[in-house]
């Protein structure tokens, strides 16, 4: 269950997205999806309201020897250390949107 609900919002957060950058006025985006507006203006709110409510400590650190390998090193490139000893690294120019819904699916997996 844990799973359709990450999925679910994942597919909303890039449903989202998605309209915001194309441009289009919602009611013309769903029009093309066979989506419903109201349903889609409530998915906007709720994530909206989520994202809001989100606070991510960061601390940056030296790198050491540790359990950690040695950092990925990209020219503008952020690397983000998850658990498992698993990390990602986001490039310039990245979509904001495909990285929340990727991190969404990787907390669901925890």
């Amino acid at each position: 269950m844990r799973q359709r609900k990450a999925e679910a919002w994942a597919k909303w957060r890039g449903l989202v997205g998605e309209q915001s950058q194309s441009g289009q006025s919602v009611a013309g985006f769903c029009s093309e999806r066979g989506l419903r507006s109201g349903q889609f203006f409530a998915w906007k709110k709720r994530l909206r309201e989520a994202e809001a409510a989100k606070f991510v400590a960061v601390e940056v650190a030296p790198v050491r020897e540790a359990k950690w390998p040695a950092p990925v090193m990209h020219s503008g490139a952020i690397e983000l250390r998850l658990g498992r000893g698993r990390s990602i690294v986001v490039e310039r120019g990245f979509d904001p949107h495909h990285l929340r819904a990727l991190l969404l699916v990787l907390e669901a997996e925890a």
